[in-house]
């Protein structure tokens, strides 16, 4: 009875807090509501039509997912692949929800929820809205779509023209690389000449 009532006032609380310390998971980089209508202000139609649909999860499948990137065509887009039970891609998000704000009036963005619940999917996005939609693709048919995948996260970088310019593989772990590539890649600056 004794070690009951210890392992009650002592272990567990310990164990739960040493828990908490040791979570992953990040902290929401979401801009706010004026900075977000500030830096999309004029956006061209098709880049409007995203930011509209910001933080919604769409299905469709692969003819959904194929039509949306033709209409899409004369804007570079990015792809993110991505799912609520990934950890590295959970640590990559909010480098997500800064860069699409500074690249999103002039590069499109799209997120591909893989092998993952609605439910799930859903509760993270409340959690790290981001500016643009993801497809929802439970049985990674988008992501065969588009190729050999590494693994989740990646991210796939297209042209103007709709031809894929680089895929990159693993989670970005900081903002300079990802716009790094978006620079290199797609030939694009920020807001800000960078």
């Amino acid at each position: 009875m004794r070690v009951l009532r210890w392992l009650t006032v002592v272990v567990i609380p310990v164990a739960l807090a040493v828990a908490g310390c040791g979570s992953s998971l990040q902290r929401s980089a979401g801009p706010s509501r004026r900075a977000i209508e500030a830096a999309f202000h004029g956006s061209p139609a098709p880049l409007a039509a995203l930011h509209h649909q910001a933080n919604e999860l769409l299905g469709g499948g692969v003819s959904g997912f194929r039509a949306r990137m033709q209409a899409l065509r004369g804007h570079p887009l990015i792809v993110n692949l991505w799912a609520s039970w990934c950890a590295p891609c959970q640590t990559e998000f909010p480098l997500y929800q800064k860069v699409a704000v500074r690249y999103g009036s002039a590069v499109a963005f799209l997120g591909l929820d893989v092998h993952d619940t609605a439910g799930d999917a859903s509760a993270w996005l409340k959690r790290f809205p981001v500016t643009y939609p993801s497809y929802l693709d439970p049985n990674r048919a988008i992501e065969t779509s588009l190729r050999t995948i590494e693994g989740t996260p990646q991210t796939f970088f297209f042209n103007a023209q709709g031809r894929e310019e680089y895929d990159h593989g693993g989670p970005y772990t900081n903002v300079r690389s990802l716009e790094r590539d978006i620079r290199t890649y797609l030939g694009v600056r920020d807001d800000r000449g960078h």
